[in-house]
């Protein structure tokens, strides 16, 4: 069972039905007990940074979360989280990628919104997808570029568009809303 975290985000219905599509059955919870149990766990989110590590925080969720062994999928505001620091709210995050998540420069439209590619992959999460293709992304806020990631989208600057540390992946963009390359990176994440 693939458990969805739920963390008071929006998208959590688009990555379900995203699963179902491929096969995939799903339970959105914030259960320990099943979060614990599940075979891979994926923190969708739209979101704010501030108020979802306090929800987080308050239900001892954050802890959990670093005591995960299985595969971990952070989508959008879950790649956010798994960073140290959220310029979005001033928040310690989770802390697993050493990056801080800082918001754009206004030096055009922000949010960052709309089909964009990225570049530079590594790793199996990329498997059978092609430097260039296209991904919907929608965020006001961007990982800096370090030692853990995996791919990179220039919008206004260059940024981590996926992340990758032992069991934990995350992915800038939204894959349950980019078409076949966004099922593949699903697919690759759920066949680890």
């Amino acid at each position: 069972m693939i458990a969805l975290l739920k963390y008071n985000a929006g998208n959590i219905q688009s990555v379900q039905n995203a699963l179902t599509h491929l096969g995939y059955d799903s339970i959105v919870t914030d259960d320990k007990e099943e979060l614990l149990a599940a075979e891979k766990v994926i923190i969708p989110g739209v979101g704010q940074a501030q108020s979802a590590m306090k929800y987080l925080a308050e239900r001892e969720l954050d802890k959990l979360i670093l005591s995960l062994r299985q595969p971990v999928l952070g989508i959008c505001l879950g790649l956010h989280l798994m960073c140290h620091w959220s310029d979005e709210g001033s928040v310690k995050c989770l802390g697993i990628f050493d990056a801080a998540v800082k918001k754009f420069p206004p030096f055009d439209k922000v949010p960052h919104m709309g089909w964009n590619n990225f570049s530079a992959l590594k790793g199996t999460l990329f498997r059978g997808v092609t430097a260039g293709e296209d991904v919907y992304y929608v965020h006001s806020y961007y990982a800096e570029i370090s030692d853990y990631t995996l791919a990179i989208c220039d919008y206004v600057l260059p940024f981590s568009a996926a992340m990758h540390r032992d069991n934990f992946y995350a992915v800038q963009f939204h894959p349950e809303k980019s078409a076949d390359t966004g099922s593949s990176i699903l697919r690759n994440f759920l066949e680890l």
